[in-house]
């Protein structure tokens, strides 16, 4: 059968779309929090893309809050903690922290078992305590309910420069494993209950087999790629490995349709779409003109490789990177309009000065900053200060050429 054949442009409309950049943030007004952003909205970008990295950096919002914002324009950071105390989402650990919507907590049972089974091999560099720092850390979240990290200092030094103590671990263990949940957080610190008192129950007595699991993981995966390689589809949520991952495609080929994708170079690349990939492509919305900053932990820009391929824009986290090997900042945003990427920008908050500065601009090859993307950057720094809690935004610094 003659593969499907998507050209490039109509690649990034896709990615775009099942990423949440293909229209307009929404501006919704049912069940407002008391900062005025909307839980319902905010959920509901959770649900679609199927996870929101956590981190906990905060130069201009962290991660989530500006991922949430990006696409529920009235999204603010207490959103987030309103999603986890109306239990709308759980944490846990996926290629790291996340946050998943609540519904996937059945299918979610594999990955537990496999992420406390990893910390037991002492895959995170520390032994795992033994069983009576566990029972009493249970014991007291029993007897006094939510507690954090900080609650049980005293219960274990450290035991080398970059080692948790050993509470730390055991806290790992059990949220990891499903024993704790994440009840809330306060100023970023987790506060660890009883899974049962966490988790509603009618979610909790939901039991999927692990055939169950892989097939709802894997569907739920191509459909928010939109289209994929066996390699993008066990990336998306970490939670299978590639060999399971391609025994599933090999399993459904019947059911899954081939695509010829064109990469930004021009090359093709065999992929796999779900049955209804011609009828998705065809009612694709047009991206805007709109300049939008995309937050480097975003959905859109987190596979760098598949970024890379379809957009041609190659982008690197740099914030572990030593400030003399920076090819730029060390917290620097993607800079998005309509279907191209056409910069990056290195842009921090001022609480003091109560501004958003930009310290550094760069442009993809052959961009020009006229006066027209000058003004949508402009308004987009207006909008994003707005979410980093500061009234004022800097003057431009000028270009510097080359990405």
């Amino acid at each position: 059968m003659t593969p499907l054949v998507v050209d490039n442009r109509t690649a990034r409309r896709l990615l775009l779309d099942v990423t949440g950049f293909a229209t307009r943030p929404r501006t919704p007004s049912p069940i407002r929090t008391p900062s005025g952003g909307s839980l319902d909205a905010s959920a509901a970008v959770v649900d679609a893309l199927g996870m929101v990295q956590l981190d906990p950096i905060r130069t201009v919002a962290r991660s989530h809050e500006h991922i949430l914002w990006s696409r529920c324009a009235t999204a603010r950071p207490p959103a987030f903690e309103r999603l986890i105390e109306r239990r709308r989402v759980f944490e846990h650990f996926s290629h790291d922290a996340v946050i998943l919507p609540m519904t996937l907590w059945p299918h979610w049972q594999r990955q537990r078992e496999r992420r406390a089974k990893a910390l037991e091999r002492g895959s995170w560099g520390q032994a795992l305590p033994p069983p009576a720092v566990r029972s009493d850390i249970l014991a007291r979240i029993e007897r006094e309910g939510p507690l954090c990290s900080r609650d049980f200092e005293r219960t274990g030094k450290r035991t080398g420069a970059w080692s948790k103590p050993p509470h730390k671990v055991a806290l790992d263990w059990l949220w990891l494993g499903g024993t704790l949940a994440v009840s809330h957080r306060r100023g970023f610190v987790k506060h660890y209950d009883l899974v049962e008192r966490v988790i509603p129950a009618a979610v909790l007595a939901e039991i999927r087999d692990d055939a169950a699991q892989l097939d709802r993981l894997h569907r739920d995966a191509l459909a928010r790629l939109g289209v994929a390689s066996v390699g993008e589809l066990q990336r998306f949520w970490d939670a299978t490995t590639a060999a399971e991952t391609r025994a599933w495609v090999a399993e459904r080929r019947a059911e899954l349709v081939e695509v010829s994708v064109e990469a930004a170079d021009g090359r093709r690349v065999p992929m796999f779409a779900t049955a209804d990939i011609e009828e998705r492509l065809a009612t694709l919305p047009e991206p805007g003109s709109r300049s939008r900053i995309v937050n480097p932990f975003d959905p859109l820009v987190r596979d760098r490789a598949r970024l890379a391929r379809t957009f041609g824009f190659e982008f690197r986290i740099e914030i572990y990177v030593p400030p003399a090997r920076r090819r730029h900042g060390y917290y620097v945003f993607p800079l998005l309009e309509g279907t191209r990427f056409v910069g990056r920008a290195e842009i921090r908050a001022d609480r003091e000065a109560d501004r958003l500065d930009t310290h550094a601009l760069w442009l993809e090859p052959g961009v020009r900053f006229g006066q027209g993307r000058r003004t949508r950057l402009v308004a987009e720094l207006g909008r994003l200060a707005r979410l980093a809690g500061v009234a004022d935004i800097g003057a431009l610094p000028e270009p510097l050429e080359g990405a």
